[in-house]
């Protein structure tokens, strides 16, 4: 197993997160005793933070909570609850929805980026994960090494001082870029005096961490807040022990470990053989299989280039679907004859009707109702890693990937281009493809590790036309990462004019299209003014 760095915490620091934390050693831990708001307080701090989640809990919360009346309380033992009610309903009888009524926030530590994707696959949970556009990853841990998981089979092969050594080297040009950058954006765009110190700093500091983030490898470790329901950790939890990576497999059962301190009710099935074993199988198996035969297949097939954003599935006639729909929810009218109102509608008419069905919306966060799932748009999209990362974290859609390669190639941002810093940057790249081709054929699976951020990976997300509105809206805002942009605005682009939907297109009203040097800096402006009223 990957050596997971242990903490250290003073004897007077145990005692108290012995109260609130399952674990004091491990990766993984549940957090109990604490009032919900203060747990979600604590992984919203936690994404910004380059501290463990218990030792943000000491030094950012602790003092602030009154302690005393959990002095007796120990969750490291685990919780001993009166489940017989929940056993006799959910496991005798089978009632899934009683697993749903019962959530636990777990930290997930030193995970790999490789990993996090697994971890918020799930669309019935709630994540948040560390920054790679607040934190750096330029220094060493406490035991000398950088922040990258270590395959125990790797490292026993003939690969293993290799896949170590080129690791090391990938951070090491990270961590010079970062500083050179660093300083070459601060002369090329000069502090203001509407902008404080802190302000100017951390907008230029996130612009030189969001173009560096693509030299650093999927290996590179992540922290990670989960908070789900028990039947959401079930699923999980049987599609990590199918998987084929060893580090997924481990890591679910440094999970299973922490989840059945807290509700352990709702996690019986995964280890009796006919169910949760049975599930297991039934998953690896499928997946082998399927993954076998398309490969033989696979092989006829010529390489494909093109756009990088696609539409590759819509209906031509969604907008009158939305407007069907939009009729039925609200009136007394049948299905059909709902449609052949629309039918009867000119083409002012239909737009008077979406319209109003709009309404006059404030902010990106004022969206029209159900109606706008009526219809529905297949991407497909090709873009560096670091931008999947952020992409892929929308849940209410469906999103599937490929395995992470070097085949279609990398990008190289605007900005290290312009600073001059282009061919250091590629040399990293190309080293961190070199390695990935020489594992690849002993360690297929493996070799993803060795691949850096920057380069590309093949992904489809398919969302209905409100999901599009949300991620669309959210994912174009100027202090978003320039990568990830540019999908968004492709993405309205290709609704309007290959789908045809321009007047779905046109209700994203909050969609932005402006131009910014430091994508932060607005942001950090906003901030600093609410600590300033606060």
């Amino acid at each position: 197993m990957h050596p997971y760095v242990a903490e250290e915490f003073t004897d007077a620091e145990q005692s108290v997160l012995r109260r609130y934390f399952t674990n004091l050693e491990g990766p993984v831990f549940a957090l109990v005793n604490l009032p919900e708001v203060v747990k979600g307080a604590l992984f919203a701090r936690y994404s910004r933070s380059s501290k463990s989640l218990r030792r943000l809990f000491l030094d950012e919360f602790a003092g602030d909570l009154d302690l005393s009346g959990d002095v007796t309380v120990d969750a490291t033992t685990g919780l001993d609850r009166a489940d017989e009610l929940y056993q006799r309903i959910f496991f005798e009888y089978g009632d899934d929805s009683v697993a749903q009524l019962g959530g636990v926030h777990l930290a997930c530590e030193q995970a790999s980026n490789v990993l996090t994707k697994v971890l918020e696959r799930g669309r019935l949970a709630s994540y948040l994960e560390q920054s790679t556009r607040y934190l750096g990853y330029d220094k060493r841990l406490v035991n000398g090494h950088y922040r990258f998981y270590r395959d125990s089979q790797l490292l026993e092969s003939r690969y293993g001082a290799r896949y170590v050594g080129e690791m090391d080297r990938m951070f090491d040009t990270y961590g010079e870029l970062l500083k050179t950058l660093t300083e070459w954006l601060t002369k090329r765009f000069p502090k203001t005096p509407e902008d404080t110190d802190f302000v100017y700093r951390q907008a230029i500091r996130a612009k030189a961490l969001d173009a560096v983030r693509g030299l650093l490898p999927a290996s590179a470790l992540s922290n990670l807040g989960i908070y789900a329901s028990g039947q959401a950790y079930e699923a999980l939890l049987l599609r990590m022990r199918a998987h084929p990576l060893e580090e997924v497999r481990d890591y679910a059962e440094l999970m299973y470990d922490e989840l059945v301190k807290v509700i352990p009710s709702f996690l019986k099935r995964l280890n009796v053989a006919e169910r949760g074993g049975a599930w297991t199988t039934y998953l690896r198996e499928t997946r082998a299989a399927t993954s076998e035969l398309v490969a033989r297949w696979e092989q006829l097939q010529p390489p494909e280039t093109g756009d990088h954003v696609r539409l590759v599935g819509f209906d031509p006639e969604g907008e009158t679907r939305v407007l069907e729909a939009i009729v039925f929810e609200t009136s007394t009218l049948s299905n059909e004859a709902s449609c052949r109102l629309v039918s009867q509608l000119d083409g002012a008419a239909r737009r008077e009707l979406l319209a109003t069905y709009v309404g006059s919306r404030a902010n990106r966060r004022h969206r029209p109702g159900r109606a706008f799932e009526r219809t529905d748009y297949r991407f497909e999209l090709v873009t560096d890693y670091g931008a999947f990362r952020d992409l892929q974290r929308h849940r209410l859609l469906t999103v599937d990937w490929q395995p992470l390669t070097v085949d279609l190639g990398y990008d190289v941002p605007d900005i290290v281009v312009e600073s001059g810093l282009a061919p250091r940057y590629e040399e990293s790249l190309a080293r961190s493809g070199e390695l990935y081709h020489d594992l690849a054929d002993d360690f297929p699976e493996v070799a993803q590790y060795a691949v850096a951020l920057a380069y590309r990976i093949r992904y489809v997300m398919q969302m209905n036309a409100r999901e599009a509105m949300h991620l669309i809206e959210l994912r174009s805002s100027p202090q978003g990462h320039p990568n990830y942009r540019r999908v968004a605005h492709r993405m309205q682009e290709l609704i309007a004019r290959v789908a045809g939907h321009e007047n779905l297109a046109s209700a994203m009203a909050f969609v932005d299209h402006a131009d910014t040097d430091l994508e932060r800096l607005e942001a950090e402006r906003q901030a600093e003014r609410r600590r300033h009223n606060s």
